[in-house]
């Protein structure tokens, strides 16, 4: 959190007074209308997030109530904000807590394999990005490329070898920070081979795309708070999204990484630093106020609705 903190303020600090200016001006003029779209947008993919954990559930025999499962997935990215990770100890602590039968670690279990498909969406989304960004990265990589299409061919077969025996040097390394990595890889790999043997594999799956759906969408609306952005095609969206993405895996929460690293993104679609910066902001404090006022709501309402 202070390394993200001490990143934005190196990235603010840069901008003239005038700049600063601009950038409350664009945020105080915004069309927030778009901006409570992205709200409740945001809200359905916490709620179809806990639904769609009840597939997971349901294949070790646990059939909680849905009023559990969604108070807890809230809760879970409330303590996320306050400590990285802590939200999916904290989530299968307290469905473990108010459902009987269910065992902890089986329940956290459940969670791995849910972020296990949600890596595996976020790297699908990435290649999208990749395909509608062909063009324009092969622009930039072709006056890097050597003309002579025999040396080309001959680099080609040099990388691909590379990349032979670097995967052969992983499978067969003692090291212990690569075996760390082997094991996260395999992990994944069974982890969705498992998903894909549940029942209701296909509701599970449909749902999980629903879910980054509304991620690319609560963004992709709050776009359209703003003149200079609201004309974006899907290819920068998805490109600002993904950066946004990964700042949220960089910070916790994306707390000031966020609007640099989606600033960023939008610069290289002639989208100003200023009205970038704007958006940025605008989007990350609201989606994580949504997170503290739902989460909040939650961690209160949790042991009534169990009382009751």
């Amino acid at each position: 959190m202070l390394v993200g903190a001490a990143i934005l303020y190196y990235y603010i600090s840069g901008f003239t007074d005038q700049q600063l200016k601009d950038i409350f001006e664009s945020i105080k003029h915004a069309d927030f209308k778009w901006l409570f779209l992205s709200l409740f947008l945001g809200l359905m993919s916490h709620i179809i997030r806990a639904y769609r954990w009840d597939y997971l559930l349901e294949t070790l025999d646990y059939h909680p109530r849905k009023g559990n499962l969604i108070l807890t997935v809230g809760l879970s990215y409330l303590l996320n904000l306050a400590v990285p990770r802590a939200g999916e100890i904290g989530r299968a602590a307290s469905l473990a807590k108010y459902e009987k039968g269910i065992q902890f670690d089986k329940a956290f279990g459940t969670i791995v394999a849910e972020r296990m498909a949600d890596i595996v969406f976020l790297l699908l989304f990435i290649l999208l990005a990749f395909l509608l960004q062909f063009d324009f990265i092969f622009e930039m990589v072709a006056p890097l490329l050597p003309k002579n299409p025999i040396l080309l061919g001959g680099e080609l077969l040099l990388v691909i070898g590379l990349f032979y025996l670097f995967i052969k040097w992983l499978r067969k390394s003692n090291n212990a920070f690569v075996i760390k990595i082997r094991n996260f890889v395999e992990g994944l790999l069974q982890g969705m081979t498992s998903i894909l043997k549940m029942p209701h594999k296909w509701w599970f799956i449909l749902q999980t795309a629903m879910i980054w759906f509304l991620y690319v969408a609560m963004f992709w609306v709050v776009l359209w708070a703003f003149p200079e952005t609201e004309n974006l095609g899907l290819d920068a969206v998805l490109v600002a999204f993904i950066a946004g993405s990964i700042a949220m895996v960089i910070s916790n929460g994306g707390f000031g990484v966020y609007p640099v690293f989606v600033a960023e993104a939008l610069l290289l679609y002639g989208i100003s630093k200023e009205i970038g910066t704007a958006f940025g902001l605008l989007m990350w404090v609201s989606q994580t106020l949504l997170v503290v006022v739902f989460g909040f709501v939650c961690m209160v309402w949790l042991p009534i609705y169990n009382k009751r």
